[in-house]
């Protein structure tokens, strides 16, 4: 499978999990650790718009800001630190991601909108989580008032408002529910 490259002023779904689907993230501690360093590594060359970290896959909304080779370096640093860092940990060799990471260029707003809310729902769909109470997903620093490195007034200008914000996540959630009990 080929690769599309990553592109300076471009949007990006970016997403792995463990290799054999064997949990990444086995404690909120490991989650913390991800997340500082996904800082570290993209303060200078992206920005988060979106995250869910899920206990065996991740997703990611990055715009990036420079050359798509440094962000790729960039990020390859980040999940190598962490692959190297959890390895140690856990007394573990070997490959922690699945081959290489994946990643979705994004071309329009409502696509844009769509991936937003996919990545925030991932705990509905994946563990019949409650995404709203979630503590490793972006979703409720959209909805605080707290300093984020987030791109919350984006987002938000994007759903027009948090009211709507919310509104459509939850009525997305009321679709998956329902789908799950016509099952």
């Amino acid at each position: 499978m080929k690769l599309e490259p990553l592109a300076k002023d471009n949007m990006y779904h970016i997403y792995n999990r463990g290799i054999n689907g064997e949990s990444i993230f086995l404690s909120d501690e490991n989650k913390r650790y991800f997340l500082s360093l996904l800082d570290k590594y993209m303060n200078e060359s992206g920005d988060v718009y979106a995250y869910c970290l899920m206990d065996n896959h991740f997703h990611l909304l990055l715009s990036i800001r420079e050359e798509g080779e440094v962000v790729t370096q960039q990020l390859s640093n980040l999940f190598n630190a962490y692959a190297k860092a959890m390895n140690k940990s856990i007394g573990r060799t070997g490959s922690l991601f699945e081959k290489h990471f994946r990643r979705i260029r994004i071309d329009n707003e409502d696509y844009l909108k769509q991936v937003i809310v996919y990545i925030h729902l991932n705990p509905k769909h994946h563990f019949d989580l409650d995404f709203s109470t979630f503590r490793y997903s972006s979703y409720t620093s959209f909805l605080s008032e707290k300093d984020t490195k987030l791109k919350r007034e984006d987002v938000l200008r994007l759903f027009e408002d948090r009211q709507n914000y919310e509104y459509v996540h939850y009525q997305k959630n009321d679709l998956i529910n329902e789908q799950l009990t016509l099952e």
